[in-house]
């Protein structure tokens, strides 16, 4: 089941403010949290594990779970063993995630805990560590995988070993969790760095909605988390309303739009790509069978390049009411009104418009 999550830093952040966004976010149907021990202070332990604990005991109270980014440093630091996870039990966290530092023998190990916590590999890397863990037969119910984000500009995964990560993980049964970035100019992350805080480079700059809604449309990540904080209660808000399930497009209109064209760009049954998928363009076809009788006159209808949305107009006749999504360029013969457009960086979305694939607007 496809989840949304977010992250706080306690080390850097008020225990109101954090309780407040858990709360709100809570609201919104998250489901998980993220958060890091690595750049813990020098506080004692008790007082480390009471300032973790009481927000995890809110996040459980909002339905969350809970990992803690973790590596042999901070078990140095807090003076325990690889297999002693009491100390994260004791904060009442669920899982924790290991950031680097293992084998597969003590990552493997580690997933056995007594404390019934989960285990987290780091997805974004040399798969060697994954196929090691595996190989040394873990308990794979307590087993995931979550990838790394990236606080410096321009050193974001590409989209390519992105997906061979994925595939590599999905591969061997794993949920694969990712990060997306706030687009808040107040947002921060565990480090002194605010440059966006995301999995893929090709993220950083774009709507945090449209980051989960490409994350969801891979087909290959399974919990989608907001890597820094806070995001703003219009960004939750925004993620909240994606359907995992459903490819859904950004669109920038070109025209105003009548009752009918309104009507089939938003249509109530659902769009769907025809499974005759041509070249040129994604079809719907439905719309011109519900609305065969409306009224939808010429107008906008210039030539058309890729990610224009186009409904066909009286001119074609049976096939007025049509919707398509252009995917690449051709001339208009006067029978395609041009509606709106994809912005160029949505327009990734149209490789995952796969046949009887189903799709939306916002």
């Amino acid at each position: 089941m496809a989840k949304l999550g977010l992250s706080i830093y306690p080390e850097h952040s008020e225990l109101e403010k954090d309780l407040e966004y858990l709360r709100l976010a809570g609201k919104y149907g998250f489901k998980r949290v993220f958060t890091c021990l690595l750049s813990m202070g020098d506080e004692p332990k008790e007082e480390l594990m009471e300032k973790f604990r009481s927000r995890i005991d809110v996040a459980h109270e909002n339905g969350m779970e809970v990992f803690l980014d973790v590596n042999p440093a901070v078990f140095e630091k807090l003076g325990i063993s690889y297999d002693d996870l009491s100390v994260f039990s004791l904060m009442h966290a669920d899982g924790i995630r290991l950031d680097e530092g293992f084998n597969g023998m003590k990552a493997s190990r580690l997933t056995f805990n007594p404390w019934g916590l989960k285990v987290e590999m780091n997805a974004s890397t040399e798969m060697g560590f994954v196929e090691d863990v595996v190989n040394h037969f873990p308990n794979r119910e307590k087993l995931t995988a979550c990838h790394n984000f990236y606080p410096q500009k321009y050193t974001g995964i590409s989209l390519e070993h992105f997906n061979d990560c994925n595939s590599y993980i999905k591969d061997r049964g794993l949920n694969v969790a990712a990060f997306v970035s706030s687009q808040n100019k107040e947002a921060v992350g565990p480090w002194p760095l605010s440059e966006g805080l995301c999995t893929l480079e090709m993220h950083r700059e774009t709507p945090l909605d449209f980051q989960v809604r490409h994350m969801f449309a891979t087909g290959m990540v399974d919990d989608v988390l907001i890597a820094n904080a806070y995001a703003t209660k219009e960004e939750l808000a925004a993620c909240a309303a994606v359907n995992p399930y459903v490819l859904t497009f950004g669109i920038c209109l070109e025209k105003e739009l009548t009752p009918a064209e309104e009507a089939i760009l938003h249509f109530n049954q659902g769009h769907v790509v025809r499974g005759d998928v041509s070249e040129y363009m994604l079809r719907s076809t439905m719309t011109r069978i519900v609305y065969a009788a409306e009224d939808i006159p010429p107008a906008n209808t210039r030539d058309l390049k890729r990610g224009d949305v186009v409904i066909l107009n009286n001119q074609y006749g049976r096939y007025k009411g049509e919707l398509h999504i252009v995917l690449k360029e051709m001339p208009n013969d006067g029978r395609k009104n041009v509606i709106g457009h994809l912005p160029e960086y949505e327009q990734i979305l149209l490789d995952y418009a796969k046949p009887w694939k189903h799709f939306a607007f916002l």
